[in-house]
């Protein structure tokens, strides 16, 4: 007997099912377990041995600086990078030891610095070169060192260990809290956004953001910021409110900054990293914009 047909196999039965993907785009729990440990790492060595955080938030911005150059790179300019490094590593040095005027005098001279390196080299491309290397140096090292101002604050820098955490610096307190704030901008939009958005901000820059995650990020700042100032650092409550409501702008800007950068040169993330969030960059982007306002905040309103 002939034998009898094979039924051919179904398409659906055929094709192979595509790993889920979390909806926001993250490795979940890598990013829990990076995120926790940044936060261990930076809140303790902040709490406990200043000058120690003053270090490890250096070797962050070094790094950025780094990615940064890096991706601009990849679209055939080329950054300066002896000169670019030596002002990321003098600016937050500077803003620490010397305070505004230190900090500016770094970012004049690291950016002379960087315009006589590059224009002593023969190679073409002088002028996209060096408006990558300025560049460079003000989104990530200047606008970070606005934190280190406001750790030291109207007292002198501190060098060693800080075992006394009831004489705390008022200017610690005020980063701490910026830090929690932009944490919270981030953890309570993402799962606002994740469960309820469905209108996008910005699809054309970053379109996993919604309104509904912003309103998100909003409410969770005011959760935050209003005790906090109000208990740590005995101001008034709109104090708070207006802290919360500038670092989810500032926070959020500069999410939308990031991202329209790279969007720009063609790259998914700055690196990879820190695993489920990255690049380095993809960590720094909210709070370089959120360090000058908050530090702001504090001078103008703190005072009131």
């Amino acid at each position: 007997m002939a034998p009898a047909p094979i039924a051919p196999i179904p398409a659906s039965a055929a094709a192979r099912k595509a790993p889920r993907t979390p909806k926001a785009g993250r490795d979940l729990p890598a990013a829990i377990g990076v995120g926790v440990a940044l936060l261990v790492l930076v809140l303790g060595s902040l709490l406990f041995f200043p000058l120690g955080f003053v270090v490890v938030a250096t070797a962050f911005v070094a790094v950025g600086v780094w990615e940064v150059t890096r991706a601009i790179g990849t679209r055939g300019i080329k950054a300066p990078l002896t000169p670019v490094m030596i002002g990321t590593l003098a600016m937050p040095a500077s803003a620490y030891f010397a305070g505004s005027e230190g900090l500016l005098f770094a970012l004049v001279a690291s950016a002379g610095a960087t315009l006589l390196w590059r224009s002593l080299d023969p190679e073409p491309g002088a002028v996209k070169s060096i408006l990558a290397g300025i560049f460079s140096l003000m989104w990530i090292p200047f606008l970070l060192s606005f934190v280190f101002l406001m750790m030291v604050g109207e007292r002198p820098p501190t060098t060693g260990l800080t075992l006394d955490l009831a004489n705390l610096n008022p200017g610690i307190l005020e980063v701490v809290i910026m830090l929690l704030l932009v944490v919270a901008n981030d953890t309570f939009g993402y799962l606002v956004g994740v469960l309820f958005g469905r209108h996008p901000m910005a699809p054309k820059i970053s379109p996993k953001k919604s309104w509904e995650g912003f309103a998100g990020s909003m409410g969770g700042a005011m959760l935050v910021a209003i005790p906090a100032t109000v208990f740590f650092l005995d101001v008034h409550w709109w104090v708070g409110l207006a802290l919360a409501i500038g670092m989810v702008f500032a926070g959020t800007g500069g999410d939308f900054a990031e991202s329209m950068v790279k969007r720009e040169l063609g790259v998914k993330d700055m690196s990879n990293l820190l695993p489920g969030h990255g690049g380095v960059m993809d960590r720094l982007d909210s709070i370089l914009f959120a360090a000058p306002v908050a530090y702001a905040i504090f001078s103008v309103l703190g005072r009131l």
